[in-house]
This record gives C-alpha cells, sequence and structure tokens, in this order.
C-alpha cells in the first residue's frame, strides 16, 4: 500500500469518480484505476462499485477512505516535521475563526512566537465547522474559535477568552445611543465582516435570533471595513467590544441595545487529545490563558481592512 495508491483512493472518494480523480491529480484515468486495483488485491475488498447514480463503496472501502485521509496527513506532517528539523526551526500551524484572525490573533502570535527565535506561526482562516476535520488529519496543529457543537474523545478544547458583540452606527445614526426593538433592528441595513458567511459562531447566532432577512446584510472583506462604514453612516455593523472601544470612547460611534444584544461568547483552543497533540499545540494550550497572552489580545490593534485576505490566504508571523 503506497501513498500513491491512497491518494488515488481518497480523490476518488472526495470527487465521486475516477475520472474527476484523475483530473485532479493530473494523471490518467488508467493510473487512477491501476492504483484501485492494487489496493483491492492487496486488501481483498472491493472498495467500491460503479452504479447508475455513481459509486456505492463498501463498509471497508469506507473504512479506507477514513484511514487514508489520517495516513496521508501524517505523511505530509513528517516530511514538513523532517525539513524542520533540518533547518533548526519549529512550525505551529495554527486555524482560526474569521473574528478572533482579525481581531485577537495578532497580538496573541506576536507574543507567541517572540517568546522563541526557532518557531514560526502560520495562520488560516476556516470555518469553524471544519476545526475537527483540519487537526484529524494533521492539516493544522491547533485551532480557535467557537466552541465546536460536538466534541469528541479524539480533541481537546479549552475555553482562554470571553468578548462581547455589541450593535454600533455612527453618530448620526437614528437608532444611535437607544433601545431599538427586534422590528427596527430588522428593517436596518446590516454592514458585516466575514464571519456572517458561516453556518457557526457568534455573530451568525445573533443575526438568525434577530430575523434579519438576507436582503439586508452586507458582507464586507473585514470586521473593520464594515465598521468604517458604520461610522459613515453606511448603516448598523456588529462588532467584537474591545476593538472599538476607543471609538465609542471618542463618540465616532455609538451603541445600540436590543433583543439579543449585546451577544456574549468564548475562544476555545482545539487540539488533538493527549500524545497525539503536537508539542508546539501544548506549548500554545498552556499559554493561551495566561495574564500576559490575554492583555496581548486585548490590546493588539487588530488587522487593517487593507491587510485582511479571505479564508486561502495563509499569513506567516515571524
Amino acid at each position: 500500500m503506497t501513498p500513491t495508491q491512497l491518494r488515488a483512493f481518497a480523490a476518488t472518494v472526495r470527487l465521486g469518480s475516477v475520472k474527476a480523480a484523475a483530473a485532479d491529480l493530473d494523471v490518467t484515468e488508467a493510473a487512477v484505476s491501476m492504483h484501485i486495483a492494487h489496493l483491492r488485491k492487496e486488501l481483498g475488498d472491493r472498495l467500491f462499485t460503479r452504479v447508475a447514480s455513481g459509486l456505492v463503496f463498501t463498509p471497508g472501502g469506507l473504512r479506507l477512505a477514513s484511514r487514508a485521509i489520517e495516513m496521508l496527513g501524517l505523511q505530509d506532517l513528517t516530511v514538513r516535521e523532517v525539513s524542520q528539523a533540518g533547518s533548526g526551526r519549529r512550525l505551529l500551524r495554527l486555524a482560526s475563526s474569521s473574528l478572533f484572525a482579525e481581531h485577537a490573533a495578532p497580538g496573541l502570535i506576536d507574543l507567541f512566537a517572540g517568546r522563541a527565535d526557532d518557531l514560526s506561526v502560520e495562520l488560516s482562516v476556516h470555518d469553524a465547522q471544519r476545526f475537527a476535520h483540519l487537526l484529524v488529519t494533521r492539516a493544522v496543529d491547533a485551532a480557535i474559535g467557537p466552541r465546536p457543537a460536538t466534541l469528541d474523545e479524539t480533541l481537546s478544547c479549552t475555553p482562554f477568552l470571553n468578548y462581547q458583540v455589541i450593535a454600533v452606527v455612527g453618530a448620526a445614526h437614528p437608532l444611535a445611543g437607544r433601545q431599538a426593538s427586534a422590528a427596527e433592528l430588522q428593517e436596518q441595513t446590516w454592514l458585516l465582516g466575514p464571519s456572517a458567511a458561516g453556518r457557526t459562531g457568534l455573530v451568525p447566532s445573533v443575526l438568525r435570533r434577530l430575523g434579519i432577512p438576507e436582503r439586508n446584510q452586507r458582507i464586507y472583506q473585514s470586521h473593520a471595513a464594515a465598521v468604517e462604514d458604520a461610522k459613515r453612516g453606511g448603516g448598523l455593523a456588529l462588532a467584537v467590544s474591545f476593538s472599538v472601544g476607543k471609538d465609542l470612547a471618542a463618540g465616532d460611534l455609538r451603541q445600540v441595545a436590543g433583543p439579543h444584544l449585546p451577544a456574549r461568547g468564548s475562544w476555545h483552543l482545539l487540539a488533538l487529545a493527549g500524545q497525539e497533540a503536537a508539542s508546539t499545540a501544548a506549548e500554545l494550550r498552556r499559554f493561551v490563558a495566561t495574564p500576559r497572552a490575554t492583555q496581548a489580545m486585548l490590546r493588539g490593534s487588530g488587522v487593517t481592512a487593507g491587510r485582511f485576505r479571505p479564508a486561502v490566504h495563509v499569513t506567516l508571523w515571524t
């Protein structure tokens, strides 16, 4: 059983056909079929059969699909670790929700990575629903965001920071500084950051509880850009309270109270449990709840609208 064979089978499972797997791997269909035939012979299992609607996987095929992803992830991790050991550097791969990445990650990562000359931190932004998959497949070493709805014994979950999301408007807005009804809030133009596009997390939860129609939601490249438009009177924005403290004190923004507002949430650090966790992830888990880390997250300047990128962007802090 070789990595090439496992990669061909995993692509077939993921894409639902040998043809699509071949295109994804940039090889011929005959090559993918040959790799799968070798697996079938070695394991003594058909793995899948073709039907009119696509592929039907055997119980053994489904089990192999799960193991193949884990094995390929471990292979990639081993290659990176060997490379890092040769260069004398360590790497922490951190997945994050967009809300944490923009408002708290810069301060935390600057302080954490600055404690060691041989450590680099790679941050990527993902929907929190993908955290478990990313961790199990070793695509990342740790993840930070909302607590998952379900959590099994393979993952550890460490809460470390509570925060509030508040509604803010410009100083001249009709709702500035007063209590708004649910009907008034539903009629407003809501200026939102990228976290509103997800299905999990505090911001989507607030929007669902308030019943804000999609036609009244405008999503920006960053939460900072949405807040800046709110300052200019473009509508109502949801913001992490500690990130807009100065604007509220200066009078550039005014808070709006209403049903389900403000909303309270917490950020959690997820990693593989026990000995499966990467050493750098275990180190971050111990560090993230310290007073110094909390101060760095709350006092960090965050990321400007021009610096923020969508989930496919990867930023390195050293």
